[in-house]
């Protein structure tokens, strides 16, 4: 498995540009092995089109907790905020791809998100639902930023190191928004409690990724 512990504490994000060469901390508990990037640098094409549909997917969770939880004014102006940014990278790639004289493949499966999915709370009140959720968003976010930093560093190709360094920073600041609205908006959840399992939860999980050309793959 491409995966060694680290010891994290969260970070100031207003320093995150300005840390590439630090030990990269989201909370999470294991880093992704750089050989990762390798086998996501032999085939970019698939990469690209994972993270594409990455991107559609990500905007599209941010449109669905807006749905079911519009009466929260500031979550929709920024979860709106959030939505457009996604499909704006979802353009980006796009662009790379044809750029690159690429096609555009149909949307993977993502076993990692599923498998998050299926650790998220759905049986208890609406507002645990509601929380869990918006930890699940964050969990993506935390994973997708520390994997972009991953290939930011270690793949060859100069252009798409630059991208994804750039994308790392606008995922960490995805990651906090969620984190933070779930600790606004909690009612009978004890987040940083429930914020730890996820954490402990997705350190297990990942265990088992990182040896395939997909963004959590």
């Amino acid at each position: 498995m491409f995966c060694y512990i680290i010891f994290i504490n969260l970070i100031d994000i207003s320093k995150l540009a300005n840390r590439k060469n630090e030990i990269f901390m989201l909370g999470l508990k294991l880093s992704t092995d750089p050989r990762w990037a390798i086998i996501a640098e032999s085939n970019l094409e698939e990469i690209l089109t994972d993270h594409a549909w990455c991107e559609q997917k990500a905007a599209s969770n941010a449109i669905s907790l807006i749905a079911y939880n519009s009466e929260h004014q500031e979550l929709v102006h920024e979860l709106t905020i959030i939505a457009i940014e996604e499909m704006q990278h979802f353009q980006m790639v796009i662009d790379i791809i044809h750029k690159r004289g690429y096609t555009l493949g149909r949307e993977r499966k993502d076993d990692y998100v599923n498998q998050l999915m299926k650790f998220a709370k759905k049986d208890g009140s609406r507002n645990m639902a509601f929380i869990d959720r918006l930890l699940f968003a964050a969990m993506i976010e935390a994973r997708s930023c520390e994997r972009f930093r991953v290939l930011s560093q270690h793949i060859n190709d100069k252009e798409l190191a630059k991208f994804y360094y750039d994308l790392m920073v606008s995922e960490a600041n995805h990651y906090t928004t969620f984190l933070n609205f779930a600790r606004r908006y909690s009612v009978d959840v004890d987040v940083d409690k429930r914020w730890k399992e996820w954490l402990t939860f997705e350190g297990k999980l990942i265990q088992h990724y990182g040896k395939t050309q997909t963004v959590h793959g």
